[in-house]
């Protein structure tokens, strides 16, 4: 991974980083685990933190797309990160209480239970396409789990960034929480640094990089990536029904959003009804789409070429192409349908990240299982039909790492339910318990009783050993 030579504020970004790394984790040590009473203090803060700046976060990050709906901001970032901390705080208590463990008859009368403890200081690092979820929303877990954190939200959104670095630093010392903002080069130098933990989120070639960095100083690391989604139409199907979740999926945010449908499996006699149904629902979602402000922008606008380079290969190689009446302007790039999607090219290469939804015709559902079996793992997989049987062959024979029924982006969502790729898509999960445990060190005692017959079998060995040993590992053939 190459980067520039680093600016003045570029290393000015990396010692504020290190330095933080060093308060935080001096804090940590003379403090050590907060109690119940400060960590709903800190949420509650940062709960009363999204509240108060929710507006002008959705402005900032509308200034940074150069199109963001605000009404998407709220609904998609803020309200789910609210969410998650009324989640963790009404939780938290049962969380944070040992879990007792059974002990081996031979081990009484011991006993055993686990304590989930801190790490200590976690770095997030957080994309542009969700910046304001994706950067608070693990916050969250971090939170509740006891740990300090430092975030390096991405230079694609500096309006927002710089934003939430004010805003961070008003409700919290330095401390406990703070933002790193900068370029690329900061970003690399975080990830090299020896936090207890690192949450990325991003792309999959990224990722790799993340993962490689981490790995020279010891760092356990969360990776939340992406990959090609698929949605899989089986062959009984609603098919209107269908149609209008898909098109939410994957139009909502222009289709910057990791577990967007990536590509529709769809029976040949469905896929062109299938088609037209979905690009008729974006056309009611979104009537128009140069000036329509519930309609996204592409970051970055290097994006546009990217899609219409990939839409023109497809349809040289005989994809049908169906697109939405308005052009687009200003940055938006409107919703496009492509039909027989070659399983060759750019749109099967790699992520779309963006509002192109190619559909791909099956004769069988396992011609179907198979393609997406002979893919990566992906993030998301999304499944639509009316027979158990059929919905139950789909998610028995494929995986990913996570899966809504008859709808989707809704499991991601549900903080009851644990959030991460499988494979290429990521490592490790979060939200709710799952990121209170992601967060913390299950940490295992045990208590020995006045009688401890393993030290009673201890040498000098003589016939009585020889006979409990006898009854534990019996003599075979």
């Amino acid at each position: 991974m190459a980067y520039p030579s680093p600016s003045g504020s570029e290393m000015e970004g990396k010692d504020h980083a290190a330095r933080l790394l060093d308060v935080q984790r001096a804090s940590f040590r003379r403090d050590g685990a907060p109690d119940l009473a400060k960590r709903l203090d800190r949420l509650a803060r940062l709960d009363s933190l999204v509240l108060a700046h929710h507006r002008a976060f959705a402005a900032a990050i509308d200034e940074d797309f150069g199109g963001r709906s605000r009404i998407e901001t709220g609904l998609m970032e803020a309200a789910p990160v609210r969410g998650a901390i009324r989640h963790a705080r009404r939780h938290l208590k049962g969380w944070m209480k040992p879990e007792k463990r059974r002990i081996a008859l031979t081990f009484q009368p011991g006993s055993a239970w686990v304590r989930y403890q801190p790490l200590g200081v976690v770095g997030i690092v957080s994309p542009w396409n969700y910046p304001l979820q994706l950067a608070l929303s693990p916050l969250v877990d971090i939170l509740a789990a006891g740990n300090r954190a430092i975030l390096k939200p991405s230079e694609l959104t500096p309006h927002f960034s710089e934003l939430l670095a004010r805003a961070i630093a008003d409700a919290f010392a330095e401390e406990e929480v703070a933002v790193v903002t900068g370029g690329p080069d900061v970003a690399a130098a975080f990830t090299r640094l020896r936090f207890d933990h690192l949450l990325f989120t991003g792309s999959t070639r990224v990722g790799r990089e993340v993962a490689k960095a981490a790995a020279a100083s010891m760092t356990p690391v969360t990776l939340e990536l992406g990959g090609k989604s698929p949605a899989i139409l089986c062959p009984v199907v609603d098919v209107a029904r269908a149609a209008r979740s898909i098109a939410y999926g994957k139009f909502v945010n222009a289709g910057q959003t990791c577990i967007a449908p990536d590509y529709v499996l769809a029976p040949e006699h469905l896929a062109r009804p299938l088609a037209e149904a979905v690009l008729a629902e974006a056309v009611r979602a979104y009537p128009r789409i140069g000036d329509n402000p519930d309609y996204t922008a592409l970051l970055p606008l290097s994006a546009r070429s990217r899609l219409d380079d990939a839409v023109k290969q497809a349809e040289a190689a005989g994809a049908i192409v169906l697109r939405h009446p308005d052009s687009g302007a200003g940055g938006r790039y409107p919703p496009t349908i492509v039909l027989a999607t070659p399983t060759a090219g750019l749109l099967a290469a790699d992520e779309i990240f963006g509002p192109v939804l190619p559909i791909i015709p099956y004769r069988t559902l396992d011609q179907a299982i198979a393609l997406v079996g002979d893919g990566e793992h992906p993030l998301a997989l999304y499944c639509f039909g009316d027979v158990r049987a059929e919905i139950d062959a789909v998610l028995s024979r494929t995986q990913s790492g996570g899966v809504t029924i008859n709808g989707t982006l809704l499991h991601i969502a549900q903080e009851q339910l644990p959030f991460g790729g499988v494979g290429e898509s990521g490592v490790g999960a979060y939200h709710g318990h799952a990121g209170f445990q992601r967060f913390s060190h299950a940490r295992a005692f045990f208590r020995a009783g006045r009688f401890n017959l393993l030290e009673r079998l201890g040498p000098p060995y003589g016939r009585g050993v020889a006979r409990v040993l006898a009854s534990l590992l019996p003599r075979g053939k």
